[in-house]
């Protein structure tokens, strides 16, 4: 290393991750964020670390199994650190099942996670929806338990008080590349996307709004429920999250519209329990999608230490160990094992 010193720039989950992870490995780490950790789309509400669905199993697949099935030891070792609870739990997930095709589907499904996930893991069909009173125009329900869920805002408070108990700094800033000695990783979201894109003159990704909202009930122990491309997610505090919408037009990136109260109304059809629950927050961000659709790592080109982590999109709180595990890989052994994809040098 070109440096005693990591910097990693930006502290939304990734750049927390990472920054956590090279503190573990013995590296001497100091984060620089614009804003406030969590400021960006790591500062939303949903939190479902959700599997992609596991048949056409490929390398991108596998990763993110390795990083879900990382998450209970990742998340105990932060809370240990920090002293904080980052509302991890693995209850599970629940999606009921519109007609005969979208059961045939799910066989497959079932089929396909049995070939592919451990044996611990699994999908089953069952006509009892297990938790939040759901309604099921074929009568049944496709369940999985490698389905976990996060509470964003308090995993990212968990984190960046492990960082700072572990002896890593997170300061307050805007740096320019030139500013800081290598090594540095960039972990800046959407703007790094578009400054890579400017740096590279093409376009390698960009921010894709999103709205959620938090709802005030207590149904901590249910399984999260995926319906009609929505997910209602119960967290361990006593609230339910609603999201989320994906929009590549706009005009404030940072608003919430009538779209998000059509989720939550959407939400309340599928589950009537919802009802009556109060809206305690709503949230709209960017977040950073790269062309691949998959994470972005690798060294950024043209500036000699430096490395670019980015491109969690959706996935970003469920990808975090395996992306920080990528990224230390990189600093510090100078090469990482990343699945197709994934590099920069491919986007």
């Amino acid at each position: 290393m070109a440096s005693d010193q990591i910097t990693v720039v930006g502290a939304g989950i990734a750049g927390l991750a990472a920054a956590w992870e090279l503190l573990r490995r013995g590296a001497s780490v100091r984060v620089i964020e614009a804003r406030a950790p969590g400021a960006g789309a790591s500062g939303g509400t949903v939190g479902a670390l959700a599997p992609h669905a596991p048949e056409n199993w490929n390398a991108k697949k596998e990763a993110q199994l390795r990083s879900l099935l990382a998450q209970p030891r990742f998340w105990a070792e932060v809370a240990e650190a920090s002293g904080r609870d980052p509302l991890y739990g693995g209850a599970g997930r629940v999606q009921p099942l519109a007609d005969r095709a979208a059961l045939e589907r799910a066989r497959a499904r079932v089929e396909a996670a049995a070939a592919h996930w451990p044996a611990e893991k699994r999908m089953w069909l069952s006509r009892d929806a297990g938790g939040l009173a759901l309604g099921s125009a074929s009568g049944w329900y496709l369940h999985d338990n490698l389905t976990a869920r996060i509470a964003p805002r308090a995993a990212i408070a968990a984190l960046s008080a492990s960082i700072t108990a572990r002896g890593g700094e997170i300061v307050t800033g805007t740096p320019a590349p030139g500013d800081m000695p290598a090594p540095v990783i960039w972990a800046t979201g959407a703007e790094g996307l578009a400054a890579l894109s400017a740096d590279l003159g093409r376009a390698v990704g960009k921010g894709v709004k999103g709205q959620s909202a938090l709802l005030g009930y207590d149904a901590k122990d249910a399984p999260q429920v995926f319906a009609d491309g929505l997910h209602i997610v119960p967290h361990g505090d006593g609230t339910i999250a609603i999201g989320s919408t994906s929009e590549t037009e706009f005009d404030d990136p940072a608003s919430v519209d009538g779209q998000l109260d059509d989720l939550i109304a959407k939400a309340r059809a599928i589950c009537p329990q919802l009802a009556a629950a109060p809206v305690i927050d709503r949230w709209a961000g960017l977040r950073p999608r790269a062309r691949s659709r998959a994470p972005l790592i690798g060294p950024w080109p043209g500036r000699a230490g430096h490395f670019v982590l980015n491109g969690g999109f959706k996935i970003g709180f469920g990808m975090a160990p395996v992306m920080a595990g990528w990224a230390a890989d990189l600093v510090l052994e100078g090469k990482a094992d990343l699945p197709k994809g994934f590099s920069v040098a491919e986007i």
